[in-house]
C-alpha cells in the first residue's frame, strides 16, 4: 500500500513558525521599562537664559530639557551653569522655583520685575558690605524721623545741592571754602572771633543804615594816598 506524500510546505512559513523554545523565550520576555512618574519637582543645570526670565534647563538624571520661567519666589537672579530647582504640575510645564548652587559664587543679583519693599513690622534692617556698598538709581528719596551718619572720609560731587531747614548748627575744627561767588541774606547775624580775623579784598564797600560802630583799645585808619572822612558833624576826641 502506497503512502500518500505529504504536501510540500513553503520554505517562509516553516521560518514563520516559532518552536516551543521560541515560544517560551517570547513568554518570558521582560516588557520594556516605563516612564518614571512626575514627582513634582527636580534638579537641573541652566544652560541658557532667553529673555522674558525664560530658561533652558538640563535635566541631570538625563531627558528632555526643560524650557521654564523663573518664579516670582526665586529672587536669585539664575546664571549659565547654576544648579537649579523646577518644579510644577507636569514635566512638561514646570518653574525655576530656587537655585541650588551658584557657578560663580562671588556675583549675585536680586531682580525683580516690579517695586520691591523690604519690611519688617518689629525689627529692623541692616545691610552690611564687606568691601564696597554702592547705589544708582535715577532717584532717591529717604524719609526718616531720626538719621545718624558716621563717615569718616567724605567726596561729595553734585550739580546743585538745595537744603531747607529750621535750624542748621555745624561743629568742628577746621572749615575751608572756595568759592566764585558768596551771597548771605540774614535778618540778624552774629560773629565771633577769639584770636585773629583778617580780611584781603581788592575792595571794601560796607554801609549802614542807622551807626556804624568801630571799637577797639586800639584803632589804626593808614592809607596810602587819601583818608577823607565827610560828615555835617565831625566830633573828635
Amino acid at each position: 500500500m502506497k503512502q500518500r506524500a505529504a504536501p510540500p510546505q513553503d520554505a517562509g512559513t516553516s521560518d514563520a513558525i516559532a518552536g516551543p523554545h521560541e515560544m517560551h523565550a517570547l513568554l518570558h520576555r521582560p516588557l520594556p521599562a516605563a516612564p518614571a512618574a512626575w514627582s513634582g519637582s527636580a534638579i537641573g543645570v541652566v544652560v541658557q537664559a532667553l529673555a522674558d526670565d525664560v530658561f533652558i534647563v538640563e535635566p541631570q538624571a538625563g531627558g528632555e530639557r526643560w524650557r521654564c520661567m523663573r518664579a516670582a519666589s526665586c529672587l536669585l537672579q539664575p546664571g549659565v551653569g547654576d544648579t537649579v530647582l523646577v518644579a510644577g504640575p507636569q514635566r512638561d510645564h514646570v518653574y525655576l522655583i530656587a537655585v541650588v548652587t551658584q557657578a560663580d559664587p562671588a556675583h549675585a543679583q536680586l531682580v525683580v520685575n516690579g517695586d520691591l519693599t523690604l519690611r519688617t513690622r518689629q525689627g529692623g534692617i541692616a545691610i552690611e558690605a564687606g568691601t564696597r556698598l554702592a547705589l544708582r538709581s535715577p532717584e532717591l528719596a529717604l524719609q526718616a524721623q531720626k538719621a545718624q551718619v558716621e563717615i569718616a572720609d567724605m567726596d561729595y560731587r553734585g550739580a546743585e545741592v538745595r537744603v531747607t531747614t529750621l535750624v542748621a548748627r555745624f561743629v568742628g575744627r577746621t572749615l575751608e571754602t572756595v568759592l566764585d561767588r558768596l551771597s548771605v541774606l540774614a535778618r540778624s547775624t552774629f560773629r565771633m572771633t577769639e584770636e585773629v580775623e583778617q580780611v584781603r579784598a581788592g575792595q571794601i564797600d560796607m554801609q549802614a543804615r542807622e551807626t556804624l560802630r568801630l571799637h577797639a583799645k586800639n584803632t589804626l585808619v593808614t592809607s596810602k594816598a587819601i583818608v577823607k572822612v565827610d560828615a555835617e558833624q565831625i566830633h573828635m576826641g
